[in-house]
């Protein structure tokens, strides 16, 4: 999980950023309102953590952008010094998923993070498990089957096809998929994730008409979208 953090006082960022790292997710920090819109219409967080106060634009503002131009938006926790009902009101008006007042604790704030991201993001309801529409991965094994048939992956093809049905219906970033696929790997060809991609595509069968759409979007990324009218016996 990649978490964006945003706020202008740089303790204030470094604290957040440690709970978020403890807590196991990724941290990427930010001290302007524009520059984390900026990186939203190019990358992909799977959560906000937004302060009030900023010297540009207020948090409401970042949170009000990304409730309207990211569908679906992620999940978004205001923390500000602001602690008045009418405060709480207008943050979750303005897009907000929570609100924690100032001073942080670290339990409490971890606490609220994986609150949000569990809500957010479905857990398997087998451990090891997961099966989306006829697509089934075993975690343990590293194995993969389409309608009951074994399919054969690397390592990485598994990973990356893991990845896409997790964020079914969601744009992933170029970026985002080669962070959280291949990690910091400096040999990495730049045309070795439009071949997995493809090989993916052809291995599990991802076509409209067997009831999913593998897409590329133009300067960000790729998205996975499950489609209605599958062929007859298949499930969509």
């Amino acid at each position: 999980m990649k978490i964006a953090i945003l706020d202008d006082d740089p303790v204030q960022l470094e604290f957040v950023s440690e709970v978020v790292q403890d807590a196991g997710y990724r941290a990427t920090l930010f001290s302007r309102g524009q520059a984390l819109i900026s990186a939203l219409r190019k990358d992909t967080f799977d959560m906000l953590i937004v302060d009030w106060n900023l010297p540009d634009r207020s948090g409401l503002e970042v949170l009000a952008w990304t409730r309207t131009n990211l569908k679906p938006a992620p999940p978004m926790l205001l923390v500000t010094s602001r602690a008045e009902d009418e405060d709480v009101v207008a943050g979750l008006d303005a897009g907000a998923d929570d609100y924690l007042p100032k001073p942080l604790s670290k339990p409490v704030l971890a606490a609220r993070i994986n609150a949000l991201i569990r809500r957010a993001y479905s857990q398997p309801t087998t451990p090891g498990v997961e099966t989306y529409d006829g697509v089934t991965f075993h975690e343990s094994a590293g194995a993969v089957t389409r309608d009951g048939q074994s399919v054969a992956l690397t390592a990485k093809e598994y990973a990356l096809a893991l990845l896409l049905f997790r964020n079914l219906h969601r744009a992933l970033s170029r970026t985002y998929i080669l962070e959280t696929v291949w990690g910091n790997e400096p040999d990495l060809n730049s045309r070795s994730l439009d071949m997995h991609i493809s090989r993916i595509r052809n291995k599990l069968e991802l076509r409209p008409e067997r009831g999913f759409r593998l897409t590329p979007i133009y300067s960000y990324g790729y998205r996975l979208e499950r489609v209605a009218g599958a062929e007859p016996g298949q499930d969509a």
